[in-house]
């Protein structure tokens, strides 16, 4: 199967009891049996829905996995992985990472006894000097949120292997379009299906994909014990959504690459972050082991007071000022004071996280309209 085509079809029969192409919304709790533990493969929709099954079934075929979990958010899938590990147990992740994450790992893991370190993974040898006896998992994302700094996945799993740890890549940013960590050798692939999964800004969920059986049912069990499970109308969005996700990545990355360009020729600003730069650090690694670059893109202006960074932010008419990314709209976003409000200051800037930082997430529109609205804002 072709890559479209694979988007398209993936997890989509017809219904057997109407023929319906597209997956019905089976909008029910329970599941009548025909006798006590008798059963169609449905009893209880925090178990299973037919409609979240189809989903699943077409997350695992687009991240080229076996298996697939939805959750009812992408924190929750996170949330999840970190359950599998015991008090004592210690994880190896990025510094540069989601604010949600972050906040996930040091305030409500961190008190059960699991200890986290947080390293630069721009060059994988510096998780080295951090793996001991109790270390059992490596996190990663790739591109990084805000920064879009590329980790090397194959690296990575060289690592990870040789110490029998697990390795989870958070894919949010590049999306199944782009790259597809599983076949890097990761461990488990993490999506907020909010984001490019959906990429219609009208459902909040997450998911999980794997290739190991054994893995995939300590999962499930997490999964069906916790209920972070989504309803069957986001499933069926994200199905919906999962269609046309080859369609508007292409134009994503058409125009993520001609406002990178445009941003990083404006005399008014300082530095742009988009790996699709030869200059931009492990540029080689993300053309080794993605397929395009991708539509998110930050950016320092060369006046950074606090005002001036206000000044723009407020002053754009398609890039709304919101939360989120991946929608087919565009999103301008402060991370300082937005999504990564929780990390602590000190934190954020030794890590390269300014509070003068902007954030795109350019959307589908026409690229000459979003230059313009941000040459108004820039000045």
């Amino acid at each position: 199967m072709n890559f479209g085509t694979k988007f398209v079809h993936a997890g989509a029969e017809p219904d057997p009891s109407t023929g319906a192409i597209m997956t019905p919304i089976f909008q029910t709790s329970t599941f009548v049996q025909e006798s006590p533990g008798v059963n169609k493969g449905y009893e209880y929709a925090r178990s299973q829905n037919p409609t979240r099954t189809a989903l699943e079934k077409a997350l695992a075929i687009i991240e080229n996995g076996k298996y697939a979990l939805a959750f009812s958010s992408g924190v929750a899938a996170t949330d999840s992985v970190i359950k599998l590990l015991k008090s004592g147990d210690e994880v190896i992740a990025g510094n540069d990472m989601y604010g949600g994450t972050y906040r996930l790992f040091t305030k409500v893991f961190e008190k059960f006894g699991i200890k986290f370190h947080y390293v630069d993974m721009r060059d994988t040898n510096n998780i080295r000097s951090f793996i001991n006896s109790n270390t059992k998992l490596i996190w990663a994302e790739t591109p990084t949120n805000p920064l879009m700094n590329i980790t090397d996945i194959a690296a990575l799993s060289s690592i990870a292997k040789a110490h029998h740890l697990l390795l989870v890549v958070d894919n949010t940013f590049a999306s199944p379009y782009l790259q597809n960590p599983l076949d890097l050798g990761a461990d488990i692939v993490m999506h907020s299906s909010t984001k490019y999964l959906a990429g219609h800004s009208d459902v909040i969920q997450g998911c999980l994909v794997l290739s190991d059986a054994e893995l995939r049912e300590k999962l499930f069990l997490i999964q069906k014990s916790c209920g972070a499970v989504p309803g069957p109308m986001d499933c069926f969005l994200t199905l919906r959504g999962i269609k046309t996700l080859h369609l508007r990545m292409q134009r994503h990355c058409e125009n993520g690459e001609k406002i990178a360009t445009w941003l990083r020729n404006n005399e008014k600003v300082a530095k742009v972050y988009w790996p699709g730069f030869e200059e931009h650090p492990n540029h080689t690694i993300a053309k080794k082991q993605m397929r395009g670059y991708g539509g998110m893109i930050s950016f320092e202006l060369k006046n950074d007071s606090a005002e001036e960074v206000k000044r723009v932010l407020s002053n754009t008419h398609f890039f709304a000022l919101a939360e989120s990314l991946g929608g087919v709209e565009s999103l301008i976003n402060h991370p300082a004071t937005m999504t990564h409000a929780s990390i602590p200051r000190e934190e954020r800037i030794k890590n390269g996280l300014t509070d003068s930082l902007i954030r795109l997430s350019v959307g589908i529109e026409d690229a000459n309209d979003l230059i313009k609205d941000l040459k108004h804002a820039i000045g």
